[in-house]
């Protein structure tokens, strides 16, 4: 049986595939979710400006600075729990 995946973990796995842009779709298949889920996700991240919807018309997120910053530290913070695990 698979381990569900933490909050933290899905925020992580969004705000990487959003570095580029990309489309709620493509989000939903790479993090592995479903569209209501990833909505609460998508509208939870937006509010806290760690992604961006620049343009309306063609819903394609792109992480912000402040998002890049917080994946890196999200990313920094596995790998030194992964190091007290092993």
């Amino acid at each position: 049986m698979r381990e569900r995946r933490s909050r933290e973990r899905i925020i992580f796995e969004i705000l990487s595939i959003c570095v580029d842009g990309e489309n709620v779709t493509k989000i939903v298949y790479r993090a592995n979710t479903n569209f209501t889920t990833i909505e609460a996700y998508l509208n939870f991240l937006r509010k806290r400006e760690l992604i961006e919807c620049p343009e309306v018309s063609s819903r394609l997120y792109k992480t912000t600075e402040k998002g890049i910053d917080l994946m890196n530290r999200l990313k920094q913070l596995q790998q030194d729990l992964d190091e007290l695990i092993v």
